[in-house]
C-alpha cells in the first residue's frame, strides 16, 4: 500500500468513492488514483478537480503544458487578434480627434511579449501542479497490454486513467505539403508574411486570415469545391462574416482546390490549385480541420474509436475499457477548451466524490469566433430550428445597424443579430451576432437561453444604452 495520504469514504458498486472528509491511503499496488494522459486546459482541470478531492494524481504530456489552447491556440491567438484590433482602430483615431502618425508595425516585437505572456501560463501550472501534490511526467505515453501507461520506458499504473490527448491539424496529402505550416508553424512565424495563403474556411482560418489582414497582409483563402465560409454556423454568420473578409480585402476563392506545393529560387512559395496558379506566397496555413491525437496504443487495452479515429465514449466519458475515460478534442464532440474543462471537472467529481449521475450536457454550448469583428453564437440555427420543429413553428427575428463606435469614423462596420424563437411561447432557441464586442455580449445572453428565457423575458429587461446589446432585447 502505498504512503501518499489522501481522502477516500466508501466503495460503491465495486468502485472507490472520495471525499475531502476521511484521511486514508492510496490505492493499493498502484502508483496513481488517477493518471491523465495529456496536460492540456480539459486534461489539467480534471486533474486538479481529482487532487483537490483527495486522490493521487499524475498527468503525462508530450510537449508544454496547457496543450493546443495555451501554447498555439486561444491564448496567444487571443493577443494577437487584440494586436489586429489596434491595428484597424488606428485608422479611426482621426475621426475621433487625435493626430497621431503610424510610424510602422514590429511583429517580432508583438512575438516576444507573446511568447512571454505565455511563459508566465507555464510558471502557473507548474506550481498549481506543485501546490496540489499532482506529479508531472513529460514524454510520450502510451498504454501497454496490462492497463498500464509507458513513459520513457517506465510503467505507470492507476486505478482510473483519463486520455484527454486533444487533436491536430490535418494536412492534405498533396505534392509539398510540408512546405505549409498549421497553426503551429503560425505562431512561429518570425516575421510578418506579405503574402499568404489560408488553405480553409472554418474558424481557425478565418482567425488567421483576419489576423493577417489587419496587419497588412495580402491574403487569400481556399475554400473547397462545395463548401464556404463557416457553414455550421447560422446562414446569417456565413454571410456576414464572408462580406466582412471580402471587404477587409481579403480574396476569396471559392471551389478551389490545392494541388501541389513548390518553392522557388527566392524562397518563395508558388502554389497550384484548381482554379489557377498563386505565385510568391511567403507562408500557406492549412486549417482544414482538426484529427484526434489517438497514437497512444489504444488497441492494447481495446479502446474503440470511430472510422475518423474518434475515441468512442458513452455519456459519462466511459470509453470501452474499463475505468479509462475520455474527454476532449479526441472525442470529436465540442471541440471547445471551456466544454473539455467543464467534462473533465465533472468526471472527477463522479469518481471521487460520490456523484454518480454527474454528466457533461452538450447543449446551450456559447462559441465564439475570433474574426474581425468578432462573432457570437449559442443553440439552433434558423436551418437546424425549422428542420427539428417546422418552419411554422419558429419566428426569427433580425436586426442590422452600425454600432455607436463607427458613427463618428469614415469605416462603417455593421452589427448583425439574430434571435431564432419556437412558438408558441417564443422560446429562445438560438442567438447568433457578428460585430463589434459580440465576443463579450454572448456568455450573459447563453446563461439566460441555458434557464429557458423567452423572448418577452428579454422585452421585458431594461436595455443599456447606448450599447449593441441593447439590441438583443428591443430587437423587432
Amino acid at each position: 500500500m502505498l504512503s501518499k495520504k489522501i481522502f477516500a469514504v466508501s466503495v460503491i458498486g465495486g468502485r472507490r468513492c472520495f471525499s475531502r472528509y476521511a484521511p486514508v491511503y492510496a490505492t493499493a499496488g498502484k502508483d496513481f488514483d488517477y493518471l491523465v494522459i495529456g496536460g492540456g486546459s480539459g486534461g489539467l482541470a480534471s486533474a486538479k478537480k481529482a487532487a483537490q478531492l483527495g486522490a493521487k494524481v499524475g498527468i503525462v504530456e508530450l510537449k508544454k503544458l496547457g496543450g493546443t489552447c495555451v501554447n498555439v491556440g486561444c491564448m496567444p491567438k487571443k493577443v494577437l487578434f487584440y494586436g489586429g484590433l489596434h491595428a484597424s482602430m488606428i485608422k479611426d483615431h482621426k475621426d475621433y480627434g487625435f493626430d497621431v502618425t503610424f510610424n510602422g508595425f514590429d511583429w517580432g516585437a508583438l512575438k516576444k511579449s507573446r511568447e512571454a505572456f505565455i511563459r508566465t501560463k507555464h510558471v502557473m501550472f507548474e506550481k498549481s501542479l506543485k501546490a496540489d501534490n499532482i506529479t508531472s511526467i513529460f514524454g510520450h505515453g502510451k498504454f501497454t497490454e496490462d492497463g498500464a501507461v509507458e513513459v520513457n520506458g517506465k510503467k505507470y499504473t492507476a486505478e482510473h486513467t483519463l486520455i484527454s490527448t486533444g487533436a491536430k491539424p490535418i494536412i492534405l496529402d498533396v505534392p509539398g505539403k510540408e512546405l505549409g505550416i498549421t497553426n503551429e508553424g503560425f505562431f512561429r512565424l518570425e516575421t510578418l508574411p506579405k503574402k499568404a495563403v489560408v488553405v480553409g474556411a472554418g474558424y481557425i482560418a478565418v482567425e488567421l486570415a483576419g489576423i493577417l489582414r489587419t496587419f497588412g497582409t495580402d491574403v487569400s483563402m481556399l475554400i473547397q469545391p462545395n463548401d464556404g465560409v463557416l457553414v455550421t454556423f447560422d446562414s446569417m454568420i456565413e454571410d456576414a462574416v464572408t462580406q466582412n473578409l471580402k471587404d477587409s480585402g481579403i480574396n476569396i476563392k471559392n471551389d478551389t482546390v490545392v494541388q501541389s506545393i513548390a518553392k522557388g529560387s527566392d524562397g518563395k512559395l508558388n502554389i497550384k490549385t484548381s482554379t489557377g496558379v498563386i505565385d510568391g506566397a511567403d507562408c500557406l496555413i492549412w486549417a482544414v480541420g482538426r484529427a484526434p491525437n489517438a497514437d497512444i496504443a489504444l488497441d492494447k487495452v481495446g479502446i474503440e474509436t470511430t472510422d475518423f479515429g474518434n475515441i468512442i465514449v458513452d455519456e459519462y466519458q466511459n470509453t470501452s475499457a474499463h475505468k479509462i475515460y475520455a474527454i476532449g478534442d479526441v472525442c470529436g464532440k465540442a471541440l471547445l477548451t471551456p466544454v473539455a474543462i467543464q467534462t473533465g471537472r465533472k468526471l472527477a467529481r463522479r469518481l471521487f466524490n460520490d456523484e454518480t449521475k454527474l454528466k457533461m450536457e452538450f447543449k446551450w454550448i456559447p462559441t465564439v469566433i475570433f474574426s474581425h469583428p468578432p462573432v457570437g453564437s449559442i443553440g439552433m440555427s434558423q436551418k437546424e430550428a425549422e428542420q427539428k420543429y417546422g418552419a411554422d413553428k419558429i419566428k426569427v427575428y433580425k436586426t442590422t445597424f452600425v454600432p455607436v463606435y463607427y458613427g463618428l469614423t469614415q469605416r462603417k462596420i455593421q452589427e448583425h443579430m439574430k434571435l431564432v424563437c419556437l412558438l408558441p411561447e417564443q422560446r429562445i432557441i438560438g442567438l447568433h451576432i457578428v460585430g463589434l464586442d459580440a465576443d463579450e455580449m454572448l456568455q450573459g445572453y447563453a446563461a439566460a437561453l441555458k434557464i429557458g428565457a423567452t423572448k418577452k423575458d428579454f422585452e421585458e429587461t431594461i436595455a443599456i444604452h447606448p450599447t449593441s446589446s441593447e439590441e438583443v432585447v428591443t430587437i423587432k
